[in-house]
């Protein structure tokens, strides 16, 4: 017999990402935010509402940390089977997480974790080594990890966290992640110049890329309590959109004016506009240190591209001068080459699993920790 469980009446459960903790039913705001669950039965479903417009919701299923389901979500309400016919009384480590990163573009959006059902038990759930927050854009955001190299369209199906460097981190150091990202953003300006989508702006609120009356209403647009979940160290990978803006034409955007990062006649960034950037740099290292006051703040770029590596640098420099603050460093990432690109000329799967290599190396050493860089999703 199959008992339903309120998800707020689950025994034991762990809630990953930024949410409304308490909320029935529970939303899942940001790509790799979900819940996980030591569970002794011989089946196991989740009940789930969900709405969108054009993208489609993703979701991801790992029972024993191995991913065993990718799906999209029809809109309205879901009943997911994500064991079924297991031996009773052993125990599955069970992950359900959304896929596809908040859509700013689209306020109706919502996911919603409603109840589970089994005939089993549940039983603690076991503390990581590591807490991680991951902050970026669209690399972040998994997209180009799946699909094919030709695959070009704008599409929720190539956006996932469950092939992204931030789920090979959490399996290569034992850690948990939390991602904050939004593909086209940057830490000063989008792709397309537009000033107002920038990360930094949002990085207070629960998710601020989650507009709409019911996202409000769900809690998206609160101040987040950075207490109740201190990250050892935090990952910026910010600066490949700000690079990009500099070759795309400017906008009139509300509250801002009309913004355009300009090149000169040669094609390289104008200094003044270079500086801004710099600033807005700062100012978010500020903002992190702030909220963040113990936390190992490392900027990492370069995985498309490093134009932007000497402002990122001085910027880093320029801040840990005037702050005295030394708990800051920056590393250089691999850049994607025909062998790691992935559908829309992102990094691909191989991209992001020598990312996770090269970042989990470098944090195991800081926190003397264990590293397998021999994990493979």
């Amino acid at each position: 017999m199959l008992r339903t469980y309120d998800i707020q009446e689950v025994p034991n459960l762990k809630i990953h990402g930024r949410t409304v903790n308490g909320s029935s039913p529970l939303p899942l705001f940001w790509n790799h935010s979900g819940i996980e669950v030591n569970c002794t039965g011989s089946e196991l479903w989740i009940e789930l509402e969900c709405a969108y417009e054009f993208h489609e919701i993703w979701v991801a299923v790992e029972i024993n940390h191995a991913l065993i389901a990718r799906q999209m979500l029809y809109p309205g309400h879901n009943s997911l089977c994500l064991f079924r016919s297991m031996i009773p009384g052993i125990v599955k480590n069970v992950r359900f997480y959304r896929d596809l990163q908040a859509m700013n573009d689209n306020p109706e959006m919502h996911l919603l974790v409603k109840a589970l059902k089994t005939d089993g038990e549940f039983l603690p759930v076991e503390d990581k080594k590591l807490k991680l927050e991951l902050i970026g854009d669209s690399i972040t955001s998994g997209e180009g990890t799946y699909g094919s190299r030709k695959d070009m369209e704008w599409l929720a199906m190539y956006m996932s966290a469950s092939r992204n460097y931030v789920t090979l981190l959490e399996r290569m150091l034992d850690a948990d992640c939390r991602a904050i990202s939004q593909g086209g953003w940057g830490v000063y300006s989008a792709y397309n110049n537009d000033r107002s989508h920038n990360i930094p702006s949002f990085y207070d609120r629960i998710c601020g890329m989650a507009k709409g009356p019911f996202n409000e209403e769900l809690g998206a647009q609160r101040e987040y309590d950075f207490s109740s979940w201190v990250p050892d160290a935090i990952i910026v990978n910010l600066g490949t959109n700000d690079d990009s803006s500099f070759n795309n034409p400017g906008m009139e955007v509300p509250g801002y004016g009309f913004c355009k990062n300009r090149s000169d006649a040669d094609g390289n960034p104008v200094e003044e506009d270079l500086n801004a950037l710099s600033s807005a740099i700062v100012d978010f290292l500020k903002l992190l240190r702030s909220k963040n006051p113990t936390s190992h703040i490392l900027w990492v770029y370069g995985m498309l591209g490093d134009r932007m590596k000497p402002v990122i640098m001085r910027s880093i420099d320029r801040y840990k001068s005037d702050s005295g603050d030394t708990n800051v460093a920056y590393m250089h990432m691999p850049d994607t080459d025909a062998l790691t690109v992935g559908s829309r000329n992102h990094p691909g799967y191989a991209g992001h699993l020598e990312a996770a290599k090269s970042i989990g190396k470098y944090l195991a050493q800081r926190f003397n920790t264990e590293f397998d860089d021999n994990i493979v999703l």
